[in-house]
């Protein structure tokens, strides 16, 4: 299947394994709300049971050091496309609303960057992104 857009996901290469899983998994559930992700239908198993539907685009998961984090949301600023961000100090909230306080106290370039997430077009991701590796 041939997509127009690409959906990546950058983590902060030196997070514990269960800091790099949560930041994903916050991120990616940011990311779907774009008109960007398409999900497909909800599946069903041979029981009859059904289970919601996921993202029908594969999504790509990158690390990089947090320098390059902040060069990634400058790129993503300058070219003023949508973009889903985890700062360090999320781990240590418990909601949505502390989430949306914390961040709103840094200024772009003073951000605690730990993660990001986008889907759009891909020369665009691809230029937000430059320099980010495959995550193993």
């Amino acid at each position: 299947m041939h997509f127009d857009t690409k959906f990546a996901i950058v983590v902060a290469e030196d997070l514990p394994v269960w800091q790099k899983l949560n930041v994903v998994s916050f991120l990616s559930g940011g990311v779907t709300s774009s008109p960007d992700v398409f999900t497909g239908e909800a599946y069903t198993d041979a029981s009859g049971n059904k289970y919601l539907p996921l993202c029908v685009q594969p999504i790509i998961v990158l690390q990089a050091s947090r320098e390059k984090l902040s060069t990634f949301i400058s790129r993503a600023n300058r070219n003023q496309a949508e973009l889903a961000i985890y700062i360090e100090d999320m781990f240590a909230t418990g909601n949505d609303e502390d989430n949306r306080q914390t961040v709103s106290q840094y200024a772009s370039d003073q951000l605690p960057l730990v993660g990001l997430a986008m889907c759009g077009n891909k020369k665009l991701v691809d230029k937000v992104f430059k320099g980010a590796k495959l995550h193993d």
